[in-house]
């Protein structure tokens, strides 16, 4: 019932994470490959970047995120509020993938429906 991710996605989402709804928010994103990975090495501090994971379920998550962005008004607040702060519009719609995901996980594992006030 989350305003962005379609039939597809959702059918998506439980076929390539079938332990959705099972685990904690950060396990769920990292599960799917959307948890940033630190790439530092002594005093050096590199860019943080998604690897790893189930690489179908990240494809499959780009078009939902990209929808909720512009009609899903609780993340497309998130959104705005990411490229005000300098965020790349890909990087942006990346931590939209992640939101989504933690979302579904939580919405599961709680029984519960969508609610705006859940972000």
């Amino acid at each position: 019932t989350i305003p962005g991710i379609g039939p597809q996605g959702a059918a998506m989402l439980l076929a390539e994470m079938p332990e959705l709804g099972t685990m904690e928010g950060r396990q769920a994103a990292s599960l799917a490959g959307l948890a940033p990975m630190a790439n530092d090495s002594g005093m050096r501090m590199g860019r943080r970047t998604i690897r790893g994971g189930r690489g179908a379920l990240r494809t499959a998550l780009y078009m939902p995120a990209l929808v909720a962005s512009r009609h899903n008004h609780a993340l497309r607040r998130v959104y705005q509020r990411l490229i005000a702060a300098g965020k790349p519009a890909k990087v942006a719609l990346t931590a939209l993938m992640r939101k989504l995901v933690v979302i579904a996980n939580a919405m599961l594992r709680d029984g519960r429906d969508w609610v705006p006030n859940i972000v």
